[in-house]
Order: structure tokens, then sequence, then C-alpha cells
């Protein structure tokens, strides 16, 4: 097993909507979500993001902690105000996002870890491309390469970012250059490359990274790799609400690979779980019952 996960990513205070009235305040982010979940898993993890110097970020560092991850590499500067999201579910439980931030760049200028060959890493959404800190996690991401370090890439663009394209692009590309496994939705695709075709899409791909996979919403999950291609149904089920939904899938399928399964089939089963799991309530992580479930096998 890995030493520990390494999340780097974005971290925000969401709150959640139904019908307009408030459901639930809960910390999170992409990969914020996905170190949460693999750390009540207890899995061994630290969080590489910043946040604020306000009660928001005392309850977002005390949160990581109580779930099992590290606060020792959150950058918290002093007169900052956490970011707030707002997710507003729809009929189907989808969520449609709005962002707050106090101020107009990140910051990331403290202390960050040394990335060792024995451990994983978890990038992705804009913190990963934002030109503001691309010095830092660039440096960060090609020394945890240079390493030997497992990187897990997610993509996951968001479209209010489309007109910024032309000044991230080179970064997205070098992140798929540097990972060991990409994962995308063709939405993602759509936006930055104007590709819906799935086999279309991973021949975009495949030059900086050749073991991939295409998620779809509720649709079959596809998975690119140098020796085939591989289809997987998705299983139909009641959702309470999809915040936190590709997150888990990412947190699920590390779980599986840090347990030793090298069947990627199984991997993806173990993702699917997650992501279901968390489909199932109001929350970006997994349940209780889950963790239970698991610390049981």
């Amino acid at each position: 097993m890995a030493k520990r996960v390494i999340g780097i990513g974005e971290t925000v205070l969401d709150i959640l909507f139904k019908n307009d009235q408030p459901q639930k305040a809960v910390p999170g982010g992409s990969t914020f979500n996905s170190i949460v979940s693999l750390g009540r898993a207890g899995i061994p993890c630290a969080m590489v993001t910043e946040t604020g110097s306000d009660h928001v970020g005392d309850v977002i560092c005390s949160f990581l902690k109580t779930n099992g991850v590290s606060d020792e590499y959150v950058c918290r500067h002093p007169g900052t105000k956490s970011h707030i999201t707002l997710a507003f579910l729809n009929e189907h439980n989808d969520a449609q996002y709005t962002f707050y931030k106090d101020h107009t760049t990140d910051l990331l200028d403290e202390k960050l870890p040394d990335i060792q060959a024995d451990d994983v890493v978890l990038f992705g959404s804009y913190f990963a491309i934002n030109p503001v800190i691309r010095p830092v996690v660039g440096k960060l991401l090609q020394k945890a390469k240079k390493a030997g370090a497992w990187l897990y890439y997610d993509i996951n663009f968001r479209k209010t970012h489309v007109p910024e394209i032309p000044e991230v692009i080179g970064n997205i590309e070098e992140n798929m250059r540097l990972a060991n496994l990409v994962r995308g939705s063709k939405e993602d695709f759509e936006y930055l490359y104007g590709l819906t075709d799935a086999d279309a899409i991973y021949e975009k791909v495949k030059p900086f990274c050749s073991t991939f996979i295409l998620t779809d919403g509720a649709r079959a999950i596809r998975l690119y790799t140098p020796e085939k291609q591989e289809t997987f149904p998705v299983q139909p089920i009641k959702t309470v609400s999809t915040v936190g939904a590709g997150d888990n899938f990412n947190a699920g399928y590390i779980y599986a690979m840090l347990q030793g399964i090298e069947n990627q089939a199984e991997r993806i089963s173990m993702a699917q779980r997650w992501s279901q799991d968390v489909c199932r309530q109001i929350g970006n992580n997994i349940s209780d019952e889950l963790v239970k479930k698991l610390k049981e096998i």
C-alpha cells in the first residue's frame, strides 16, 4: 500500500439547496471530497490547498482532521475569507453551482509536501491549471513525477472557464502528460476541443496519457488502455444528490488500487460503488455505512 494519498485542489464550503431552501453545509471541493472519503476509509491522506483565516477556514481544517486527513499543507493567510459554493439541486437532483470568492487570486506559498515514490497524487479542476498558482502547482507535480509517485488527474473543467481555454490549455495538456491515469467527462472534452465521440476523445488524450477513463453521467463508462478498450454500464439508482459523485468515483478507484486490486473491472466497480453511495445522500463523502462495510472486508 502507498504511504499516503496527497490531494491538490481547491477548498470551499458547499451549501446545498433543494427547492431553493438550504439543506446542508459541508466543506467541499472536487479533490477535497475525494481525499476526505479516502481518509474516512482509513487511507493516510494529506490535502494541499488554501482557505481563509476565518471561522469557515477553522471548520474546514477541523473537518479534515476529524476525517483522518492531515491539514499540514493547508495554506491560510491573515485577512482572507474562505470560498463559498451554493449548489442548487434540480428536479433530477443534479446540481447547478454558484461560486463566491472573497479574493481574486489563490495563494499557495507555505509548506508543501515532500512527495515520495510510494505516494499517490490526486489533482484536478481549475486549481490544477490556475495560471496564478501554476508555477507552484506545476513544479510540485513535476517533482512528484520525477520521484516516481503515481498521479491521477481529473480534468473536471467547468463551463465558466471556457473563455480562459487559450490561457490554460497548455496546463491541462501538461497535467495529462504527467499523469499515470486521466479521467474526464464527455462534457470536459466538448468544452476543451469540441469533441463528443469517445474514440476521438481518446485519440486526443493518448499522446499525453495512454490510460484514460471517460465518464458520461448516467451513461456507460469507457476505459482505454494501450492494450484494449472496455465499456462498463452504470447501474441506475434513485439519486438524492449528484454532488460529489465524480469525486468519489476517483476516490473509489484509488482505494481499490491501494487494496492491491489489479483488475480494471473491479477497480471501476469499486469506483461506482463509492460514487453511488454519495448519490444516495445529501453530502460530499461516503457514508458511515459504507465505511463500516469497507473495514469489515
